[in-house]
């Protein structure tokens, strides 16, 4: 009998024809990625770094931000903190000061040029140095200046022919700054205006 060999190459084309192209590793069975996959997981992947990446970023930001507001605010309060202890340092030592003034302006003319008055007048003026040098200054209170509240403190409100209403009649105690910060206020009398004025003012309520 003679065997058909026609009808065998017939399957055997079929057979080759029904295998598909394999996609796993022949060794070690793993599906093997096809480039486009391959590219958009690689491209996934750097999208989520990048993301990362920026949250980081944003993250380190705000920190140095905040960590430059705490130095900020450390040093802003460190400086009112100096300030404050300078200022009451000051006030401490103002008294003083007056005594010295008010020795100097009462002090007999026959002491003057003795040593002992020299060797007391060197030391107030030590003192004024050492204040001078921190900054600290009178507050100007001459008479006929305008009354300035930030600046002076009023004793009496008196009526007075030679000032105007508001104006400094005389300073009381001297007042100091230090830089632009009123240590002590200057004690003055402030005119209310004239008598004549006054008078008028107080007939006119009855």
């Amino acid at each position: 009998m003679v065997e058909d060999t026609s009808l065998r190459d017939d399957d055997n084309d079929h057979t080759d024809e029904e295998k598909a192209p394999s996609t796993e590793d022949e060794e070690t069975g793993e599906e093997i990625t096809e480039p486009a996959d391959e590219l958009a997981t690689l491209g996934q992947r750097l999208e989520e770094e990048r993301a990362r990446a920026a949250e980081y970023l944003d993250g380190w930001q705000r920190a140095r931000a905040e960590l430059a507001n705490a130095r900020k605010r450390w040093e802003r309060e460190s400086a009112q903190t100096y300030s404050n202890a300078t200022a009451d340092s000051i006030a401490r030592l103002l008294p003083v000061m007056d005594d010295f003034e008010r020795a100097i302006e009462t002090l007999p003319d026959d002491l003057n040029g003795h040593s002992w008055i020299d060797g007391s007048l060197l030391i107030f003026r030590k003192l004024q140095t050492i204040l001078e040098q921190q900054g600290v200054v009178p507050i100007a209170a001459e008479p006929g200046m305008s009354f300035d509240p930030v600046y002076h403190q009023a004793i009496t409100h008196e009526p007075h022919d030679s000032y105007e209403a508001g104006e400094i009649i005389a300073e009381f105690q001297k007042g100091y700054k230090l830089n632009d910060r009123v240590v002590r206020p200057a004690l003055v009398r402030v005119s209310s205006g004239s008598p004549a004025a006054d008078s008028e003012s107080s007939e006119t309520i009855t």
